[in-house]
């Protein structure tokens, strides 16, 4: 990383990363505070994952966790003193909670594209199987894993609580298999009294432990016991999951997050400035001006919203000078890109599809049939094309495919163009429908 991103970025970021564990497809990493979290996540993120997929190439994802140094001697302290209450697996490779303290029901923004969604959470941890299972959904950095966080930091203090990612469970579920050990992974999993699962979407395939997944979800919900799940989209849009676990997901309280409105975003910069303010000593202050501008151009997400008030700190602390609207510009050029691509990848596939006739199933599917096979890698190359979405966001959203195969696919059409002109025409015509169809949706 030094030697790809340069020695002054290494010193002020990167050198504060450490490794906690390493998983079959991602790698769980630590930080000292939030700043430098969201500051690495915004600004290096797709990189260091390249970097390390040079040595890995099974990695899909990084996870951060905040952990301040002067509690890492007391790291083994903590768990023992919270593990009644906390659900942990014996094994060290299980050893896993995702429940953060910083992310509470107190710290989070409500305005009408999420209030639902909050109130929803608030009463399932005043008293749970109010609504069971409370499923959540929205885009990437909405603030659904923080309003999962807010249950299990509440719900904890009197339960056993489990909070997990889609992806964990079934990274468990196999490493059980390989060991012999399924009685112990079905103990542990069905003896927790709050079961909250992160990014449901990921759990695709593998009919085995989908099978586990839905008689742990019954035995569950048979005991009186409270699931949350996340996902970022509805549960009839999921994908490759059986049809019998939607419906369980879509027989308790469905909830939506939207994209936040001005309001919201306005008082997302106005509170998150004013951390800001508190947090450092030489008081960073963010001229209206320019909290305005943050909260009319970058729409995105909360996830991004609160990035670019990072980097406008950062430029403020670095430079001693709070930047004006050009500057702002600059320091921000690639999130307001971002904010202005409307271009989803679920409208590239239906185009698509309708252009060459096939259905959305057909597509995903892990057939090889040559009438498939071209529009799918067309769809791909689309996607590199006209969205912001790194290779392995496009291969989750491509039925999981691997991010090798994603660059297999947009080498291949790029190579088909040099030499036929009907690829070239084809991918203009689709290029043509996906925006003019995207400017429809905006007007």
């Amino acid at each position: 990383m030094k030697t790809k991103l340069g020695q002054d970025i290494y010193e002020s970021w990167l050198k504060k990363i450490e490794l906690v564990e390493e998983f079959n497809n991602y790698l769980l990493l630590s930080v000292p505070t939030r700043f430098i979290r969201d500051w690495i996540t915004s600004r290096y993120l797709d990189q260091i994952l390249q970097i390390l997929k040079n040595f890995k190439k099974e990695l899909i994802r990084i996870e951060f966790k905040i952990v301040e140094h002067k509690l890492n001697d007391n790291l083994d302290k903590n768990i023992n003193q919270n593990k009644e209450n906390i659900s942990f697996i014996k094994d060290s490779y299980l050893q896993y909670n995702r429940i953060d303290p910083n992310k509470r029901f107190e710290n989070f923004i409500t305005g009408p594209s999420n209030k639902l969604a909050y109130e929803a959470s608030l009463k399932v941890s005043e008293n749970i199987s109010q609504y069971n299972p409370l499923y959540i959904y929205g885009g990437v950095g909405m603030g659904k894993t923080h309003l999962l966080n807010s249950i299990g930091f509440e719900l904890k203090k009197t339960n056993k609580v489990m909070f997990i990612s889609a992806e964990r469970f079934m990274y468990q579920f196999v490493k059980s298999i390989k060991s012999n050990d399924m009685v112990k992974f079905k103990e542990h999993f069905r003896e927790t009294d709050i079961m909250l699962i992160d990014d449901i979407q990921f759990m695709t395939g593998k009919e085995a432990m989908q099978e586990e997944f839905f008689h742990t979800f019954n035995a569950l919900l048979d005991k009186g016991a409270q699931i949350i799940v996340s996902a970022d989209r509805a549960p009839n849009k999921l994908l490759r999951i059986q049809e019998r676990i939607k419906s369980r997901f879509s027989g308790g309280l469905v909830v939506d997050i939207q994209k936040p409105d001005q309001e919201l975003r306005k008082k997302i910069v106005e509170k998150k400035t004013e951390e800001l303010n508190n947090l450092y000593s030489e008081n960073i202050k963010i001229s209206k001006e320019i909290q305005n501008f943050i909260s009319d151009e970058v729409t995105t997400s909360i996830r991004e919203l609160v990035g670019a008030i990072n980097r406008i700190a950062s430029f403020a602390r670095i430079y001693n000078k709070i930047p004006n609207i050009a500057e702002t510009k600059i320091v921000l050029k690639d999130l307001l890109n971002v904010s202005e691509n409307k271009v989803t990848i679920d409208l590239i596939q239906t185009v698509v599809c309708k252009f060459f006739k096939i259905s959305k199933n057909e597509m995903l599917s892990s057939r090889r049939s040559r009438y498939l096979v071209r529009p799918r890698q067309t769809a791909i190359y689309l996607t590199k094309i006209l969205t912001s979405k790194s290779l392995p966001e496009i291969g989750r959203e491509f039925s999981n495919r691997d991010h090798t195969t994603i660059i297999h696919s947009v080498k291949t059409i790029e190579k088909l163009k040099e030499k036929d002109p009907e690829i070239i025409e084809n991918i203009n015509k689709l290029k043509n429908q996906i925006l003019y169809n995207n400017k429809d949706n905006e007007v």
